[in-house]
């Protein structure tokens, strides 16, 4: 609906209002003015009858304008003439009726012409201050004969009556359309910065849930206000659960850090922490987190500004690079190492047996050969293993089936040694059959030092599960032990080499494990609390090293139900 139209309809009622309030006020004013025993003229008798010769045009013209709204849709313009010309020729009536030249409703005439100029404009508003002062004038000069003579004015009274109400209605016109003009201005440019303000409340919501790092406001007590896309998600939490909590139910900080870095946030400079947080599944994320103050456009302190990001990746990928660095490192002096001491522990190694041979049984001396021999045994076995990490032997990739040799693997291992009766053991394997392009021969190490692992962390018995699966693009192996699991800092030096957590281990085993699944693009998933067994994934592309899986280890401190399709 146009401006102007729904205008008209406000001034419809409005003016139905002032005539009726108008024709009440005028009707006591004679009933308590007329005095006793005094004949009615013919003034008198019409004003007896207000009611009907200006209450009655007035609400049957306020019928017609509401027609003319159905009759003309579309032209508010001409509705608009119509009226003010109507209200015109009303309030002409109704001072011809109440005084003539001496009536006071002839003030009447400036509401009118008010309303035109407001919604017309000042050409238009003049127009019709020009038409009221002419249908006045015409009452004024006698054009339209007075109801009482007594009404009539002449002279200088008549000159100065004419005047004030030219100078009055123009001046009204004028001042009308001046201040509704400056009106106008003031809206559009409300409304425009209206506009420009919603546009940037758009701009400043959108920028702060497109970024990728967690952002959360709260008040002074630490309750939550508002949290972007990137919070819940890091969270895992809903925004209803969020909004309206103190900020510590999020489980990212507690009541105590809370408190020291919201007392941090008042010094210079902005405080940088890190932060494990363990979301509802039990799994652990790293945070990285600052808080600062939140000010309001007044400079008053409002709140507080917690940014986060979830720094888990970058902290085994930092962990990845670790080892690299230092199974590099190792690797150079392993392969020295063995190199340099080999010869000389096979020449005595060779010496001892001769002595060995040479001595009586009963010797006390022969004692003591049981040793040098049983520990130049394992010394050669730990120079053996610094050999196969620093110097892996070629790799050879080719198409076999995984499954097939798991289960030959897995066979072996029930009739090895290794398993007492306090063992049980599973396999599941699905498909039965599975296509892998790797070598057989490092999947089977992988397996047997997993294995190995896995028994000597249940010496007084429990169950092994070795679980594999084909998901997509990648074989997923998982070995499963109920032994005595791993604590935080065994886990972060899992596969460093040299870091036996079994009595006489070497340290060599899992650390040519992690070099294998590395060589053959795959990736590592290790899940362990203590007490509570372990759990090794190794994905390995089912199309070969030429397919790399992104991520090579990760580390879980609590364990997750194992993920078995079917």
């Amino acid at each position: 609906m146009p401006a102007l139209e729904r205008h008209l309809r406000w001034y419809i009622a409005i003016r139905v209002v002032i005539v009726s309030t108008v024709l009440v006020l005028s009707t006591l004013l004679q009933f308590y003015a007329a005095p006793a025993g005094v004949s009615a003229g013919l003034g008198a008798i019409l004003r007896s009858n207000l009611v009907y010769f200006v209450a009655g045009p007035t609400y049957l013209a306020t019928l017609i304008y509401i027609a003319l709204l159905r009759l003309l849709p579309g032209r508010p313009t001409w509705q608009a003439y119509i009226q003010f010309l109507g209200d015109l020729a009303l309030v002409t009536a109704l001072v011809h009726y109440l005084g003539g030249a001496t009536s006071p409703f002839s003030l009447l005439y400036l509401i009118v012409i008010a309303v035109a100029s407001a919604l017309l404009g000042r050409r238009e508003g003049l127009l019709v201050a020009a038409v009221a002062f002419a249908l006045y004038s015409s009452i004024v000069l006698g054009v339209i004969p007075p109801l009482d003579p007594a009404e009539a004015i002449t002279g200088s009274r008549l000159l100065n009556n004419l005047a004030v109400h030219c100078f009055g209605f123009a001046a009204m016109a004028l001042l009308s359309s001046y201040l509704a003009r400056n009106v106008t201005r003031a809206e559009r440019e409300l409304e425009a910065k209206t506009e420009d303000l919603a546009d940037l409340q758009v701009v400043h919501r959108d920028v702060i849930q497109s970024i990728s790092s967690g952002l959360i406001t709260t008040d002074l007590d630490g309750v939550i206000t508002s949290a972007n896309h990137a919070a819940l998600a890091i969270l895992a939490c809903a925004e209803d659960e969020l909004l309206g909590a103190p900020i510590h139910r999020s489980g990212m900080l507690s009541a105590e850090v809370w408190q020291e870095s919201t007392a941090a946030s008042e010094q210079p400079g902005r405080l940088r922490a890190e932060v494990d947080m363990m979301r509802g599944s039990g799994e652990v994320r790293h945070l990285g987190f600052s808080v600062t103050r939140l000010t309001d456009a007044g400079g008053g302190h409002s709140g507080y500004i917690v940014i986060f990001q979830d720094l888990t990746g970058w902290r085994r990928m930092q962990e990845e690079l670790r080892v690299k660095d230092r199974m590099a490192a190792v690797g150079e002096l392993a392969a020295g190492l063995a190199h340099e001491i080999g010869n000389p522990l096979a020449a005595i190694s060779g010496s001892v047996q001769m002595l060995s041979s040479a001595l009586p049984r009963d010797a006390s001396q022969r004692r003591l050969i049981d040793i040098l021999l049983k520990e130049s045994h394992r010394l050669d076995r730990t120079i053996k293993g610094f050999l196969r990490f620093a110097r892996p032997r070629e790799r050879s990739s080719l198409p076999f089936d995984v499954a097939h040799l798991l289960s030959e693997n897995m066979e072996l291992l029930a009739n090895s040694e290794e398993v007492s009766s306090r063992h049980r053991l599973e396999l599941d394997l699905v498909p039965p059959s599975a296509r892998l392009i790797a070598d057989p021969d490092q999947v089977s190490q992988i397996f047997w030092n997993l294995a190995r692992n896995a028994l000597r962390a249940m010496p007084d018995g429990g169950t092994f599960r070795l679980v594999g699966r084909l998901d997509g693009d990648a074989y997923r192996l998982q070995v499963i032990d109920t032994g005595r699991g791993m604590s935080a800092a065994q886990r972060a030096n899992l596969f460093h080499p040299f870091q036996s957590f079994f009595d006489g281990g070497t340290g060599i085993g899992m650390a040519i494990v992690y070099r294998i699944v590395e060589d053959h693009g795959g990736r590592l998933r290790v899940e362990s609390a203590p007490g509570g067994g372990t759990t090794i994934t190794v994905e390995l592309p089912a199309a070969g090293p030429g397919s790399p899986l992104l991520g090579n280890v990760e580390a879980v401190s609590t364990v997750q139900p194992a993920e078995i399709a079917g």
